[in-house]
């Protein structure tokens, strides 16, 4: 009887287990503005937005239109998770994800970004600058970019560890405490190395594009993992 009586309350306490696990949940689903989101200028977080950018899903397809050089960033701070979405941009765009992104200051150096670029927006851009990149402080492993087609994301970023995959090809897998270096913003100032960067904040995604090639976001979902929701 003791024995039938463990198994049962292990087989239990199995399933409470599995049913405890997070799921992952969609960041934009329902068409129209999306709630919980703001739109800030692509310089400094902190401002509003400059012009008249917007944001918006159709049809499931989050797109960016109107003025050019913002951010449109979560109100809600994450930690540790899993990001997926798939990407398109046009011959001339230049998009990107921010990580942890403070409240304040540049993503792409106060928190991190990863970069969505077509190398036609900037033929001189270095690897770093292009799709799958760090910006400015990780290039991709490989190039697997395919222009003006869905690209599909899985990211995972739990504590210092970055794994990315592009298209079904890991660019990025990097222990971001092993990253030392200083990285150079856009007016020739030093950036925080990786390694001192937040470890919690916004995510989001930008609209830098030239000639009507603005980011269009679909499938995104995220999956907070329980070592971000403790803290």
């Amino acid at each position: 009887m003791k024995t039938i009586l463990f198994a049962i309350l292990l087989s239990g306490s199995a399933g409470n287990s599995s049913a405890a696990e997070p799921e992952f949940t969609p960041l934009f689903p329902k068409d129209g503005p999306p709630e919980g989101w703001i739109t800030r200028d692509w310089a400094d977080v902190a401002q509003p937005a400059r012009g008249n950018p917007a944001w918006s899903v159709s049809d499931g397809v989050l797109t960016s239109a109107g003025d050019r050089g913002c951010w449109f960033l979560s109100e809600k701070e994450y930690g540790d998770f899993e990001l997926e979405y798939e990407f398109r941009i046009g011959l001339r765009g230049n998009s990107g994800l921010a990580l942890r992104s403070p409240a304040k200051g540049d993503p792409a150096f106060d928190g991190m970004e990863m970069q969505m670029a077509d190398i036609r927006y900037n033929p001189q851009a270095k690897p770093s600058e292009l799709t799958g990149g760090i910006y400015r402080a990780i290039a991709p492993k490989e190039p697997v970019y395919q222009p003006e087609q869905w690209n599909r994301v899985r990211l995972s970023l739990v504590g210092p560890k970055l794994k990315v995959e592009l298209n079904g090809t890991v660019i990025q897998d990097v222990d971001l405490s092993t990253q030392t270096e200083p990285v150079a913003r856009h007016d020739g100032t030093m950036a925080p190395p990786l390694k001192d960067r937040p470890r919690r904040g916004r995510i989001g995604f930008q609209n830098l594009s030239r000639d009507g090639g603005q980011v269009e976001i679909r499938g995104a979902r995220i999956r907070v993992l329980d070592v971000a929701a403790k803290r």
